[in-house]
């Protein structure tokens, strides 16, 4: 019998083997293999995302790399701001990992590998993870205090059990997120389809700003709550990219109705990370530098699907502003151009794309109850609050 079994166990006693090619940079080419880099991996995605991406040709693959990761590995970030961040390797392997993480290989004969991918990823051991930093500026892990990161360590039964509950609602929410990237890729496939590819010159030409209501947000800190039960947390930028946090602000629930978001509903950040989404988190406060996109008579996806049209433009406006976070202008939205169909036809379009729109709501909706499912469950888990039977 293992001596920590019921104890806590080092990190550097559960694994056979790391992939680790720190140290050197690599060269990287046009195209070619993927090179993961850390703001690929996060603790809300079961695997890397694919961003930002750089590229080593095989010759490199073949002959700079000490090793490669393989399926089932645990990536681990131990640098930057996403230190601590934890993500399987799929199968097949279609990337290389380089500097400021590693590949951890469970040692199954010490602990169950999906186990480990969960514990690394309680909020326990990412505390420890930040309180390990050797750095002054940059968030810095090292490989040598892997002995002093100490995880849980239950029975094999119940590692199993935990590991298996962990992964499969993370699965699930892969899931469901990949259909979702199909749904998306499909309208925007009939969009350009209909609007670029196959223009009907009858069609009349608008600006975009008289298809839609571009309502702006509040300054919320004039809105401070008046008590911790009348009150909403803030969507601003950072919250419409990755979500609330402890850190993210809250604000009266006093406010005018048309500032409250809801599930489905559109919101374009129109400064600094210019970005189009449709919102699927809880309830919450519109803040400013946000749009909140409505329109009384044309069907979401039709203004949806152009705000998303002319954001490349956008963006490029936004760059070219000799100012630190830069924004587009109410007269940007008068000049970008939208085609707009006969009653007929835009009937017709939204009979094939409302489903397609409706579909991925609803998806977005079971994904952030899975998400609260999964992080409520797993400290739960850990701590023996949920009675587990095997």
């Amino acid at each position: 019998m293992n001596k920590h079994i019921g104890k806590e166990i080092p990190l550097s006693e559960t694994t056979k083997f790391i992939v680790d090619n720190r140290g050197r940079t690599v060269p990287t080419v046009n195209k070619g293999i993927p090179l993961i880099a850390t703001d690929c991996i996060n603790n809300k995605s079961l695997y890397p995302l694919y961003l930002n991406l750089r590229y080593v040709s095989h010759e490199t693959y073949n002959d700079w790399f000490r090793s490669h990761p393989k399926p089932g590995d645990i990536i681990l970030t131990l640098k930057g701001s996403q230190n601590g961040a934890v993500c399987l390797v799929p199968n097949p392997v279609d990337f290389v990992i380089a500097q400021d993480m590693v590949a951890l290989r469970a040692n199954e004969d010490v602990i169950d590998p999906l186990f480990l991918f969960a514990a690394l990823r309680s909020s326990d051991v990412q505390t420890q993870i930040k309180n390990l930093d050797v750095s002054g500026v940059i968030p810095h892990l090292k490989k040598s205090d892997f002995d002093k990161l100490l995880l849980p360590y239950p029975e094999r039964k119940i590692q199993a059990f935990i590991g298996k509950v962990y992964y499969e609602l993370c699965r699930k929410i892969h899931l469901l997120n990949s259909q979702n990237k199909t749904l998306e890729s499909m309208m925007d496939t009939l969009f350009q389809q209909w609007f670029v590819k196959d223009i009907n010159e009858g069609w009349d030409e608008k600006p975009l700003s008289s298809i839609a209501n571009f309502l702006n947000g509040l300054a919320c800190q004039k809105y401070p709550p008046k008590n911790e039960i009348d009150r909403l947390p803030v969507l601003k930028i950072k919250e419409l990219s990755s979500g609330f946090t402890d850190l993210s602000d809250w604000a009266t629930s006093d406010v005018n109705s048309e500032y409250i978001i809801n599930s489905g509903d559109v919101i374009f950040a129109w400064s600094a990370s210019l970005m189009v989404k449709i919102w699927n988190g809880s309830k919450c406060i519109l803040n400013q530098h946000l749009f909140k996109v409505t329109s009384e008579k044309f069907p979401k996806w039709f203004y949806f699907q152009w705000c998303k049209y002319h954001l490349a433009e956008f963006i490029s406006i936004s760059s070219s502003h000799a100012t630190t976070m830069g924004h587009i202008k109410r007269s940007d939205l008068d000049t970008a151009k939208v085609l707009i169909p006969s009653e007929i036809e835009l009937t017709y379009m939204s009979e094939l794309m409302v489903p397609l729109l409706e579909k991925q709501i609803i998806n977005n909706e079971q994904i952030s109850t899975l998400e609260k499912l999964r992080d409520t469950l797993l400290p739960k888990l850990l701590n023996r609050e949920v009675s587990i039977e095997i």
